[in-house]
């Protein structure tokens, strides 16, 4: 994987823990993902997002259920600690100080 698509996977992967984390009861559908993540900025497919909340799933950041066209999403304890930076993954950006 070359360095700007590793870049912006874990842009990607906080993007998506960020918006859980701030939603109600921690939850989204995998369609408002993707148009969450275009309008910050980090250019997605529905299948990147997919690909990018299973292996979330895979890390403990999310839970999720998978009802053919739509995928249900909900952040973990783990997840929402990721997004709010108090704690770390190697595979995910780090949120800047104060955002």
């Amino acid at each position: 994987m070359s360095d700007y698509v590793s870049t912006l996977s874990k842009h990607r992967r906080l993007t998506i823990l960020k918006f859980l984390a701030d939603s109600p009861e921690y939850t989204s559908n995998a369609s408002i993902l993707v148009e969450v993540c275009n309008q910050f900025g980090v250019t997605s497919t529905r299948d990147q997002v997919a690909g990018e909340v299973a292996w979330l799933k895979e890390q403990g950041m999310v839970s999720f259920d998978d009802h053919g066209d739509f995928i249900v999403v909900s952040a973990t304890t783990r997840g929402v600690e990721i997004a709010q930076g108090l704690a770390r993954h190697a595979g995910v950006q780090r949120p800047r100080p104060g955002v």
